[in-house]
């Protein structure tokens, strides 16, 4: 899945120097002459937010933000709240902030609190956790003037992005202003999974890395961070029970220590972010084998797993025992993708082993997959697996699984229609590495597409885009990311009353313009919106808003 799928792009960047520049000029002029216009003139009933919001209405009047602004309200007492209104506070203010003696000043600020109400105790966060949230911006004497209403933390910390929108920073009077008050959201998500995959594999990423992209993604309102560890090519995980598995990392410096896997999924969880992590068996597992190469077929024949040894299992097991302490999240994926069986059937003892269970290589396939299945099953996991299982042997598949499609289109219709759920990630219109793919193309991409009974599309837990990391690496993997994930996060978030049909393409071109100059303002490298290639660099000089 991850190695083929790579060569498309590459292809195309073979291009000669000049055609590629004549082609990126050509688009840029169209792009600017189709939409430079409208750059900062969204429909005259869309904000500059994004993700769009569910439902909304907007005044006419300005008020300014009072850089010590107040947090109060139930909410105040949540760890996560205060954390995130501290960090949310730090980026409105950003830039008044560097003019404190402004604070010195005799002014009066029409908003000096916010006000934050939380229904519900609990901070578990799971799947289809409620992330719904009212925000209210008023001009209300003595009240403060801004109230977020939500049923949990989580919906909270999606109105505070929301909220964090809503300011601009006025260069004439040094002061935050939010335009168009009143203003009165009620928004929740479209889908409960929108995720992003991050490839640690094909190239390792620091910490701090992985940190700045989880943070951007709460920026679009991302809840997933499928961490696809582990591959063929590398092993950079501890696992305290079978240590040796780290020979498999590309060298000591490119590891992830215990610790480093829990900071991420609690920096994850104070972001309102889940991480579901992918071991991928049998096949993408070659790296295993550098510390323990009896899990392979043979020396030479190293890919599948060995499917005749109760070692395997017992690696296997030892694997999700370690990491189960550390993922709470109740999806885990175990891939299942790509399966070349030819190991199997060239290496001695494996056929024999096939032939005296009266097993085809498929069988053999299948047989694994279900077992490991039934491992993850026994952690309280559901398993997740790439389509190709489902495309094999979809009667056999526990009723618990999530496939997750990435072949092509109308594999979620055929998932749902079985019972099972899905996991939309189409890998013509969502796959990141495939950088010849334009954002509009990303934002018109329908994980309900084929799927028209209420009661199937419930059944498809929404989407994610795929950032698999063979060609690319911490020099370039956020401007891979950014903006085009941003245009998916909006067809799982919002309802497709605003973002289908029509004008949804020039009205949306605006307004992720926007997004992708906030982006940029918060110290994310997202790459121009109009670019014929993703990650490229802009073609000239101008404006972050006609990029």
């Amino acid at each position: 899945m991850a190695w083929w799928h790579c060569n498309k792009p590459t292809s195309l960047t073979n291009t000669s120097t000049s055609h590629t520049l004549f082609i990126t000029i050509a688009f840029a002029f169209f792009i600017s002459q189709s939409f430079g216009a409208r750059i900062l003139q969204p429909h005259n009933s869309l904000p500059f937010i994004w993700p769009l919001p569910a439902k909304f209405s907007f005044g006419n009047e300005t008020l300014s933000v009072d850089p010590t602004l107040s947090l109060t309200g139930n909410g105040a007492a949540s760890p996560i709240v205060r954390a995130a209104f501290d960090r949310y506070k730090g980026i409105v203010f950003k830039n008044s902030n560097s003019y404190g003696f402004l604070r010195t000043v005799n002014v009066a600020y029409d908003v000096t609190k916010l006000n934050v109400v939380v229904r519900s105790k609990s901070e578990e966060l799971q799947l289809g956790v409620d992330e719904s949230y009212n925000l209210f911006v008023a001009k209300v004497s003595g009240s403060g003037g801004i109230t977020i209403e939500a049923n949990t933390v989580f919906g909270v910390l999606r109105g505070l992005e929301t909220f964090s929108q809503l300011c601009s920073f006025d260069y004439s009077t040094k002061t935050v202003q939010i335009y168009k008050a009143p203003v009165s959201i009620r928004d929740k998500p479209r889908f409960p999974y929108r995720g992003l995959l991050l490839d640690t594999s094909r190239h390792y990423l620091p910490i701090d890395v992985i940190k700045q992209i989880i943070e951007s993604m709460s920026y679009a309102k991302f809840n997933v961070l499928h961490w696809h560890i582990v591959d063929t090519q590398s092993f950079p995980l501890e696992v305290p029970t079978y240590p040796k598995l780290w020979k498999g990392s590309y060298s000591k410096w490119e590891r992830y220590t215990v610790e480093d896997a829990y900071d991420i999924v609690n920096f994850s969880k104070m972001r309102g972010i889940n991480v579901m992590a992918e071991v991928d068996v049998p096949g993408h597992a070659e790296s295993w084998g550098a510390g323990y190469p009896d899990i392979w077929p043979s020396p030479t024949c190293r890919s599948p797993l060995d499917v005749t040894k109760k070692f395997t299992f017992d690696v296997l097991s030892g694997i999700m025992t370690d990491i189960r302490k550390i993922f709470p999240f109740e999806l885990f994926h175990l891939g299942g993708d790509e399966v070349n069986t030819d190991c199997w059937t060239n290496t001695t003892h494996v056929n024999k082993w096939l032939q005296v269970h009266n097993m085809t290589a498929n069988d053999a396939y299948q047989y694994f997959v279900l077992k490991a299945q039934s491992m993850a099953l026994l952690k309280n996991w559901s398993p997740v697996n790439w389509e190709e299982t489902f495309n094999t042997f979809p009667r056999k598949l526990h009723p618990r699984t999530v496939v997750h499609n990435w072949l092509g289109p109308g594999v979620c219709p055929k998932v749902v229609a079985r019972g099972l759920r899905c996991i939309f990630s189409n890998q013509g219109v969502w796959y990141l590495d495939h950088i010849d793919v334009p954002w509009d193309v990303v934002y018109n991409a329908e994980p309900l597409e084929g799927i028209h009974e209420a009661s199937q599309q419930k059944l498809v837990l929404g989407g994610e885009v795929c950032m698999w990391a063979e060609r690319a690496d911490t020099s370039d993997v956020q401007q891979t990311i950014w903006p085009r994930a941003a245009a998916a996060a909006e067809r799982l978030w919002s309802t497709t009353q605003y973002t289908s049909g029509g004008n949804s393409n020039s009205t949306a071109f605006s307004r992720l313009q926007y997004f992708r100059c906030l982006l940029n303002r918060r110290g994310v490298p997202a790459a121009p919106v109009t670019n014929f290639y993703a990650r490229t660099a802009p073609i000239g000089p101008g404006s972050c808003f006609d990029q």
